[in-house]
């Protein structure tokens, strides 16, 4: 008898999930790649950066795994509002719950839910194309703006706002967010970390093609960029040298301005019906290593407030959820019977696309070993339980049928390989004409 497997997120972590069902499964398997957007590849297609286009050739693998025989795609489904656990748990063996970690952490400081303050995943998400996203949700009216977080995705943010529309015309910017960029009236970006260029978290490379703007002048303060011994690793001491090697420099007078800001936090957002500035105060760390303030502050004229401190999951219904690490708790992937889960939402935010591989194997495994030589307890097939809803997945065939609208319309716009379509409107008329 076949083993039918829910995976329920189509990122990574329920792609790879799928892949690792299939290698090591002993009998037969079928598996459901559940999904509640019509697009697969979650982070890859909705957070990574448009003009890092080598990371989302990582998409061109998980296809091929949706285009096993075995494994299935059904988008447009979510968990909570058209399938309830019970429900999973009904037509299938066992499921796998890998929806990752969908958004930031808050700052926890006054002023935060000013507008003008904003999570940076909304950002991300805004200029990645993501249906959850309107168009219209930014505009860059502000001369001045703060991202606070020094990790990649930090990177990322300023990066994007520092470049032209017409150095992302290339890339597949959703055409009304590259017109909005366009109009950007940015000219000074500040990137803002609590500690010290040695606790940075971006990698060399990330932080390396900021030095390269071609529209902004990347500024460092030598008196922040000052780093007291230590035996640091190898990408560390690259980080280090690149910031050291930028702090002082003159500006050569290119439109914008990109200050990457060490040793302070930020404590109070200001304004009265919008953000107006950020006051900030100056950190050092005590002998315990933690971040202190000095009592030193100083206020920034920004009308826009990013805040990038972090990722986080969130609670799935019917699915245990530990508010302090913000994870499922599980033991190598298992939650309870017949229940299991991968990736970020197992382990937290951390590692590369890569790390989910791992991860996965390492559910499967467990998934597997629970299952072996057990009855299978499934009894209503999920097709016919989703007709008697009215619900009707978006099928694979149906994404391509999407993905080859993004390309008809990046080749009517003259605009590189693909243009996202904006909004489930758009992605359903491209798939269901």
């Amino acid at each position: 008898m076949t083993l039918r497997v829910a995976v329920i997120g189509s990122g990574p972590a329920g792609i790879y999930t799928a892949e690792a069902l299939v290698k090591q499964a002993q009998e037969d398997v079928q598996v459901d790649v559940i999904e509640r957007l019509p697009t697969p590849y979650g982070l890859v297609r909705y957070g990574v950066a448009p003009d890092h286009t080598s990371i989302k050739s990582i998409a061109n693998y998980l296809r091929r795994v949706l285009e096993l025989p075995e494994v299935r795609f059904l988008g447009g489904v979510t968990l909570g509002e058209h399938l309830s656990v019970e429900d999973l748990l009904g037509g299938y063996d066992a499921v796998v719950y890998a929806t990752g970690a969908m958004v930031d952490r808050k700052l926890g400081i006054p002023g935060e839910d000013l507008p003008g303050s904003v999570a940076a995943t909304d950002f991300v998400n805004w200029y990645c194309g993501h249906p959850d996203v309107s168009a219209s949700m930014f505009t860059l009216d502000s001369p001045e703006v703060a991202v606070i977080g020094v990790g990649n995705v930090a990177v990322d943010v300023v990066r994007v706002l520092a470049k032209t529309a017409e150095e992302l015309s290339s890339t597949d910017v959703p055409h009304d967010v590259l017109e909005r960029l366009g109009e950007s009236q940015v000219k000074a970006i500040h990137m803002i970390g609590r500690r010290g260029p040695e606790h940075a978290k971006f990698t060399l490379k990330e932080l390396r093609e900021l030095g390269e703007l071609a529209n902004a002048d990347v500024c460092v303060r030598e008196d922040e960029a000052v780093v007291l011994g230590g035996d640091f690793p190898r990408q560390i001491r690259g980080n280090i040298d690149v910031l050291r090697s930028w702090a002082g420099r003159d500006p050569v007078g290119r439109p914008r301005r990109l200050d990457v800001r060490f040793w302070l936090r930020p404590v109070e957002i200001l304004g009265t019906d919008r953000v107006e500035g950020l006051r900030l105060e100056r950190t050092r760390l005590s002998e315990e290593g933690r971040v202190v303030g000095t009592g030193e502050f100083e206020t920034i004229p920004v009308g826009m407030v990013l805040r990038s401190v972090g990722y986080q999951s969130v609670p799935l219904p019917g699915v245990p959820f530990d508010e302090r690490s913000m994870t499922v708790p599980n033991e190598a992937g298992r939650i309870r019977e017949r229940e299991y889960v991968a990736g970020w939402l197992k382990r937290g935010p951390t590692g590369v696309i890569g790390t989910n591989k791992s991860d996965a194997a390492e559910t499967v495994r467990t998934l597997l070993s629970d299952l072996a030589g057990h009855d299978r307890l499934r009894s209503a097939p999920i097709d016919a339980l989703l007709g008697e809803r009215g619900v009707r997945p978006v099928t694979y065939d149906e994404w391509l049928a999407i993905e080859a609208a993004e390309g008809a319309l990046a080749k009517s716009l003259g605009r590189g390989e693909r243009v996202k379509l904006a909004g489930l409107e758009a992605m359903l008329r491209a798939c269901r004409p």
